[in-house]
């Protein structure tokens, strides 16, 4: 059997999820058999989940709550609470987990907080730690004791127009580098944003700008070493590189699409196959999936496919055994897409599921 579980939207974020939910496949029938077998572990509003990468352990962005929690298997389609909940920011929208298994990064859309907190050996979340010695030079010479997520280190890099209100910075999602940094991007502000960690949770390396108005929204690390950012109002991908100096920088863009509508189209989810040769992201709006080349190398990236993602509003899709599963948050559907194996080009969705405001999907084990 192959198992999903399933981040949504409650009712305190306008949705009608009950918690993580559970999504499943009969062995041997493939996607046409997948099927919504109910609530896993009551949450609220559990929009994003992340696995820990050697134990059962599941993380859920309680994005109403703004708060972070810790689910463990205790059956074939059950999760069980793992600890208290740990509050981190407004609106935590996601969740990325250190390959070695031993902190956590939330980002928070609401406020722009991007928080690293530690997990246990057992995977339970653990409060960001202070550096005790920091903080006894705080109290002894008058130092400033350093915040453990930084949250309000990012201002905004452009000058705001005349007449119009100051924006907003909104963190919305981290990736781990190969150097131990941490990548996050900024929306608000245009901003990819590089970090340190520290005994004291995370420290500021070195800002990426992009040009005003892109909100980035979602990131991968592709094989070759680049980064690549999906932008939710301009629908570009950005492609950023490393330098000998370990500054990164801008290297390239490209549309989404070629018939990306600004202002009509959002891209939300973006996602890689394995051997990084086509990136797919998802497109709220026209609802659909666009596939794109990464050539050279990896940092020539070009569209080449569209596809109709046979859901209302795709926020999230999961590449898994030649199938993109998209969830669909105002159709409160799930889809089941079929990938052409030699081109990689998204092709005719094949099933449809009913869920309720699906909003992620996290490969179970």
């Amino acid at each position: 059997m192959t198992r999903f579980w399933v981040g949504g939207y409650g009712p305190d974020m306008e949705g009608d999820a009950d918690g993580v939910g559970f999504l499943s496949a009969d062995e041997g029938r493939g996607p046409s058999s997948l099927a919504f077998r109910g609530v896993a572990a009551p949450a609220s509003s559990p929009s994003w989940l992340a696995a820990h990468p050697a134990l059962d352990v599941v993380y859920a962005a309680l994005e109403g709550e703004g708060a972070v929690a810790a689910f463990a298997r205790a059956g074939e389609s059950t999760l069980v609470p793992l600890g208290p909940r740990i509050p981190v920011g407004a609106s935590v929208c996601h969740l990325a987990v250190a390959p070695d298994g031993r902190s956590l990064i939330a980002s928070s859309y609401g406020d722009g907080t991007v928080t690293r907190l530690g997990l246990g050996g057992d995977g339970q979340l653990q409060p960001a730690v202070v550096d005790q010695a920091a903080a006894l030079r705080a109290a002894v010479f008058g130092e400033s004791e350093p915040e453990p997520g930084d949250p309000h280190a990012a201002s905004d890099p452009y000058p705001t127009p005349f007449g119009e209100e100051p924006r907003a910075s909104h963190a919305h999602a981290a990736v781990f580098l190969p150097d131990g940094r941490i990548a996050t991007t900024d929306l608000g502000f245009d901003l990819v944003r590089i970090w340190r960690p520290t005994a004291s949770g995370l420290a500021r390396d070195h800002d990426v700008v992009l040009p005003r108005g892109t909100g980035p929204r979602h990131l991968v690390l592709h094989p070759s070493g680049h980064l690549h950012v999906v932008t939710e109002y301009s629908g570009e991908v950005f492609t950023l590189a490393q330098g000998e100096d370990a500054i990164w920088r801008l290297a390239a863009a490209t549309p989404v699409s070629e018939i990306v509508q600004v202002g009509t189209d959002f891209p939300s989810e973006l996602s890689r196959s394995r051997d990084g040769a086509t990136l797919y992201a998802g497109i709220r709006g026209s609802n659909t999936i666009a596939a794109l080349r990464v050539r050279g190398d990896g940092s020539q990236v070009e569209p080449f496919a569209l596809a109709d993602a046979g859901v209302n509003w795709p926020r999230h899709h999961l590449l898994h055994e030649g199938v993109l599963l998209v969830s669909g948050q105002r159709s409160g559907t799930i889809s089941a897409i079929d990938v052409d194996e030699r081109t990689g080009a998204p092709r005719d969705v094949r099933h449809t599921v009913v869920a309720p405001t699906p909003t992620h999907l996290l490969l179970a084990r």
